[in-house]
Formats: structure tokens, C-alpha cells, sequence
């Protein structure tokens, strides 16, 4: 199984709001989820662009079962993934 790297552009992602997803993530226990591999995320002039690195698209989509909920909570339009395949990493 391949890696898969998932890229959200979230324009509505504000620092603040960010800041309340993780903390929301947290308490429902998924604050680190099973099969993510990195996440990175990046400041733009509008929103945030969150880049992570799943080892599968089902870890990806078992993860967005408790994300989305939180994310509409919190004031966020959900946006769909771009999703490319992983060929290497280098750390």
C-alpha cells in the first residue's frame, strides 16, 4: 500500500479556528490519528493549506469521519483533499 499525501486549501482557516480543531481533535482522541504520517501547515494571504502524509486514502477517510463535524462546528468550510501518490521520503 502506498503513501498518499493530501492537500486541503482552506480559505476560510484562520489561526484561531485552526488552533480550536486541534484542541477539539484532542479530546475526541484523534488529536494524533493512526496512519497519519506528518502534517504540516502553511500560512497563505487568505485561509491556511494543510499538507499531510497518510500511509493509506482509508486512514485519510476514517480520520475525516471525526474532522469534518469538527471542522463545520468551528466555522470552517470543509474543502476536498487534492490527493497524489507518494513516490519517496526523505527526513
Amino acid at each position: 500500500m502506498k503513501n498518499v499525501l493530501a492537500q486541503f486549501n482552506l480559505v476560510d482557516f484562520t489561526v484561531q479556528k485552526y488552533d480550536q480543531t486541534i484542541k477539539d481533535l484532542k479530546t475526541a482522541g484523534v488529536g494524533n490519528p493512526s496512519g497519519r504520517l506528518y502534517h504540516v501547515v502553511t500560512l497563505q494571504p487568505v485561509g491556511m493549506l494543510v499538507t499531510d502524509v497518510w500511509e493509506s486514502e482509508e486512514s485519510l477517510n476514517k480520520f475525516s469521519e471525526t474532522l469534518i463535524p469538527i471542522l463545520k462546528k468551528n466555522g470552517v468550510t470543509p474543502a476536498r483533499p487534492t490527493l497524489l501518490q507518494v513516490h519517496n521520503i526523505i527526513a
